[in-house]
């Protein structure tokens, strides 16, 4: 017995509670990273509240526009991944397919343009824990601003990556119908995370300039 190409496993009474599991593993699991998350935004919370001056000084170095782009970039993704969700449980698989495609097409690009910036600071002398030319004259509280942006941004860049690769593994497996609509799902609930982490980030690294 199976749905849209996924078994119904020996321990599990019907596909019903098969879909149920694996939606709460799911949220157990983004539970986690939220707590992993909450924890760095505490961090940032904590030493921005030790040096002001210094983070203040440090988001005026970001590039608004770039984290903006970014922004508008995932929230796009995030509607463009459940436009392919509808279109899958209308039975069109081959258009759900190519929005959840272009989801994982428009994370390459937002990390493109991380790493833009990225290469960026780099060209300016700043680097992860507070090396390089920048710092000889900067505020006190700037190495642990952009350790922690570095730290944080990084840890989102490598979410983004996984989720590329979910999406684009899941784009395949709808093209060809293997996929059960709640894998999909799934699958767009670890993205929808990637999106959420990045819009508590971008105020807090591209906006926060102070008065």
């Amino acid at each position: 017995m199976s749905e849209g190409g996924t078994k119904l496993e020996a321990h599990f009474e019907s596909m019903e509670r098969q879909a149920d599991a694996a939606r709460f593993g799911m949220w157990v699991f983004l539970a986690s990273e939220a707590l992993l998350f909450g924890a760095l935004f505490t961090l940032y919370a904590c030493y921005r509240e030790k040096w002001p001056h210094a983070f203040e000084v440090g988001v005026a170095k970001n590039d608004a526009l770039l984290g903006t782009t970014n922004t508008l970039l995932l929230i796009t993704s995030s509607f463009l991944v459940v436009l392919g969700i509808d279109r899958y449980r209308r039975g069109d698989a081959l258009v759900a397919a190519r929005l959840v495609a272009s989801t994982a097409a428009i994370g390459l690009l937002f990390l493109l343009i991380k790493s833009h910036e990225y290469a960026m600071h780099f060209s300016e002398g700043i680097f992860p824990g507070g090396h390089g030319a920048y710092f000889a004259d900067a505020p006190a509280g700037s190495a642990v601003f952009f350790t922690l942006y570095f730290t944080m941004t990084g840890l989102h860049a490598i979410h983004v990556t996984v989720g590329m690769g979910v999406l684009v593994y899941s784009a395949i497996q709808v093209r060809r119908r293997r996929m059960s609509l709640h894998g999909l799902e799934i699958a767009a609930l670890y993205w929808h995370l990637v999106d959420c982490i990045w819009i508590f980030l971008w105020p807090l690294y591209y906006l926060a300039r102070g008065s």
